[in-house]
C-alpha cells in the first residue's frame, strides 16, 4: 500500500494569517477612506449644515416674498407699491426722483 507524505511547508502555515490580513486590511481601509467611510460621513455632516443654513435663508427669503405677494392680492392693491414694484423692476426713475433702495427686494 502507497501513502503519500507530505512536507511540511513552513511558507503553507502563513497562508491563512496573510489573506486574513489582506482582507481585515481591505475593509479596513473602506471603513475610512472609502466612499461610505468616515471621512465621507464627515463630509456628508459638513455639507448638510451648509445646506440647513442655506435652506434657512431661503425660507426666511420666501417668507419676505409671500408677505409682498399678500399685500399686492388682498383686493386693496394700493398705486404706489404697483408703481414702486414696476419702476424697481424696469429699472426707471423720473430725473426729479430720488431712488432709495432697501434690502428685502
Amino acid at each position: 500500500m502507497w501513502t503519500r507524505h507530505h512536507k511540511k511547508r513552513k511558507f503553507g502555515r502563513l497562508i491563512l494569517p496573510s489573506v486574513t490580513i489582506a482582507f481585515l486590511s481591505y475593509f479596513g481601509y473602506h471603513s475610512i477612506h472609502g466612499d461610505y467611510g468616515l471621512r465621507a460621513a464627515q463630509e456628508f455632516e459638513r455639507q448638510r449644515i451648509a445646506r440647513s443654513g442655506e435652506l434657512a435663508e431661503l425660507v426666511k427669503h420666501r417668507k419676505q416674498l409671500e408677505r409682498q405677494v399678500e399685500l399686492m392680492s388682498d383686493g386693496s392693491l394700493e398705486r404706489d407699491m404697483i408703481d414702486e414694484k414696476a419702476r424697481y423692476q424696469l429699472n426707471m426713475s423720473r430725473p426729479d426722483e430720488i431712488v432709495i433702495f432697501n434690502s428685502y427686494f
